[in-house]
């Protein structure tokens, strides 16, 4: 069991966490402005040294949506337009539930610039993306971004 640190005032107290931690992203993309084709911006995050779709946890009361933006432009430099919403991921991480809520959103202005939790972005296409991506469940995204914009 995973255990926080109890509040001050209460020394050597330990509790066991309680909850799932609640988190926001997108799958974000943009057409490529060379030729045109779909690219899906993926984040490299050092602490974790993995390849993923820009996402956070939300803060107290943050509508999840709001949270999934300001994520994206913390973490990637770019604002975006969001789109529909995609899966939610649901799995543990560091002993507690976690659910991350996802949408399609495509990128509208902005540039990267690295920071401690991003050191460097990557434009990819989809095939591409899903192969550098680290997590299983962040190839089902591109997956579900792909019939979101081309619908069957």
């Amino acid at each position: 069991m995973t255990y926080e640190e109890a509040p001050r005032g209460e020394p050597g107290a330990r509790r066991p966490k309680q909850g799932t931690v609640h988190a926001a992203g997108c799958v974000l993309w943009r057409r490529s402005p060379v030729d045109g084709a779909l690219e899906i911006c993926l984040v490299h995050r050092p602490k974790y040294d993995d390849w993923s779709h820009p996402k956070g946890k939300l803060k107290r009361d943050e509508d999840p949506l709001a949270g999934a933006l300001r994520e994206v432009e913390e973490e990637t430099g770019h604002r975006c337009a969001p789109g529909p919403r995609l899966p939610t991921a649901r799995y543990v991480a560091g002993g507690r539930p976690k659910q991350v809520t996802y949408w399609a959103a495509e990128a509208t202005e902005g540039h990267f610039v690295p920071n401690r939790e991003v050191d460097r972005v990557l434009w990819l296409p989809p095939f591409a993306a899903r192969n550098r991506l680290t997590q299983p469940r962040d190839r089902q995204l591109v997956d579900a971004l792909l019939s979101v914009l081309n619908p069957a």
